[in-house]
């Protein structure tokens, strides 16, 4: 065999050796909950991210854009919460057992960051921009405050 070819097969075992060993339990459960809110956890840090950039001024203020940011946010602020449900607390769950066993904590904490995002979308509709930083920063307080409740350390 050719060196090159020896290479690259040992390169590819390499590969399929550490793929194995990720260290994250995958998600079994039929209809895989947890990856799914995993999933819209993401999609709300990509949309709030450049209302951020914004916000600190970072970059550039244009207002259609923020705006549809702003509401695509919105729409997402619903979508992640009926998928905690009392049989998704598993690994490769990061919400803590408090998400179940406070749940009416949980329940406020989902009904203040729906709050804040609704005013951001109201903000954003508007030209002040001053309202529309502070309404950006809302919505980062809100989502701080409940990972730092409710959520493991690492990832969503």
């Amino acid at each position: 065999m050719s060196r090159l070819l020896i290479a690259s097969l040992s390169l590819l075992a390499a590969s399929v050796a550490l793929s194995g060993c990720s260290g994250e339990a995958a998600d079994t459960h039929p209809d895989q909950p947890v990856t799914k809110r995993r999933a819209l956890f993401k999609e709300f840090t990509r949309t709030l991210e450049p209302m951020g950039m914004v916000a600190r001024e970072r970059q550039e203020y244009k207002a259609a854009d923020f705006l549809d940011q702003a509401l695509a946010l919105k729409k997402l602020s619903t979508q992640p919460w009926p998928l905690f449900t009392a049989d998704s607390n598993y690994p490769p769950t990061k919400a803590r057992p408090e998400v179940w066993q406070k749940a009416d904590e949980f329940k406020q904490a989902q009904q203040q960051y729906q709050q804040v995002v609704d005013e951001l979308a109201q903000a954003a509709a508007g030209t002040d921009l001053d309202r529309i930083k502070a309404s950006v920063n809302s919505v980062q307080k809100s989502c701080k405050a409940c990972h730092d409740s409710f959520r493991k350390a690492g990832d969503v």
